[in-house]
């Protein structure tokens, strides 16, 4: 398939940046203004390279990962601003064969009871499509998820492909959710998990590309799934919508109330309308696939691939931004300044 090949093609130029550490004492506790575009207070690029980004904050320390296609390596600092200063440490290969031996993509780390988890797309070398992706976990025991080792705890067996996969904690329960190949198309469908690892039932399709902006480039999708929760206890899902190589790839947003079944596909309430686009005047083009953070003020960020120009498709100049944002009078995220 057409997004097969160029994501493919992304993987095998991808760039690796690897410069020395930060002083901890000379980092800031949060970003700093950009001089790229002070007036929107967006940071970026912040690498040269970073497709699929991802940060999470854990005792004052943020860690970032990104796809490189061939392994999955984090990096670590005080200051988000600053990452490029931040040594990228390899943290996982793939196998030489099986179902996760090829196509690294989209690494997310999160802090589950206790330990530290990975979770990756990946396919199998022999067959390196979108009918053999699939989202695999690794666990990390380390305070440090630098530090340690990483155990591969498998496939997570969802009852379709697909790729992209997050997790989140609503209450004493764990969801999963990732971008699954529909026919022709690409849906967000959630689970229930029983471990860090492993799904319960039922697996349920709450949404799939209905609007003309959710469907350019020539393929109909949506992707890369990320749960926030809203100061008035609402639950939301960004996902990045139309083919990554279209200047039309923009965020969509799904809304579930407070108390709402989230295995309930009725619970979610999509947007009629991007909620972040590409944006001459701010300076990026093709936003996609972001994930949140706080610093330390308490302070609400997103993190998000984009291109600095337009018509750069889909390849390894895709790199990391980030934004802070707020929340409107009816508690909704509001990303684009």
């Amino acid at each position: 398939m057409t997004r097969t090949i160029t994501r493919h093609a992304l993987i095998a130029a991808a760039i690796a940046v690897a410069l020395p550490f930060a002083r901890a004492a000379d980092a800031p506790a949060q970003p700093a203004p950009s001089k790229h575009a002070a007036a929107a207070h967006i940071e970026g690029p912040l690498l040269p390279s970073g497709p699929d980004p991802w940060v999470t904050q854990r005792n004052g320390v943020y860690y970032y990962t990104s796809t490189e296609g061939n392994r999955i390596s984090l990096r670590k600092t005080k200051d988000v601003a600053r990452l490029a200063d931040a040594r990228a440490v390899v943290v996982w290969r793939p196998p030489a064969s099986g179902p996760n031996s090829s196509s690294i993509w989209a690494p997310e780390l999160h802090y589950l009871d206790g330990k530290w988890y990975l979770y990756y797309s990946a396919a199998d070398k022999a067959h390196d499509d979108d009918a053999h992706r699939h989202v695999f976990v690794l666990e990390n025991a380390a305070p440090d998820p630098i530090q340690g080792s990483w155990l591969d705890k498998g496939m997570l067996k969802t009852h379709l492909t697909g790729i992209d996969g997050t997790v989140f904690e609503q209450g004493s329960k764990l969801y999963f959710v990732y971008s699954a190949y529909v026919q022709d198309h690409s849906d967000l469908i959630i689970a229930p998990m029983t471990t860090p690892w492993a799904l319960g039932e039922p697996q349920v399709d709450i949404a799939h590309p209905s609007y003309a902006w959710e469907m350019q480039g020539g393929r109909k999708i949506m992707e890369a799934p990320e749960f926030i929760r809203g100061p008035r206890g609402s639950l939301f899902l960004t996902y990045s919508a139309s083919a990554c190589w279209s200047d039309a790839y923009a965020l969509g947003l799904l809304q579930a109330d407070a108390g709402a079944d989230l295995l309930d596909p009725a619970a979610w309430h999509k947007s009629p309308t991007p909620v972040l686009a590409s944006s001459a005047k701010l300076g990026f083009y093709a936003p996609g696939h972001n994930g949140f953070f706080k610093t330390a003020d308490g302070r609400d960020w997103i993190i998000f691939h984009a291109n600095a120009g337009p018509g750069w498709k889909c390849t390894p100049r895709r790199a990391p931004y980030i934004m802070p944002f707020h929340w409107d009078a009816q508690g909704r995220p509001v990303f684009m300044p």
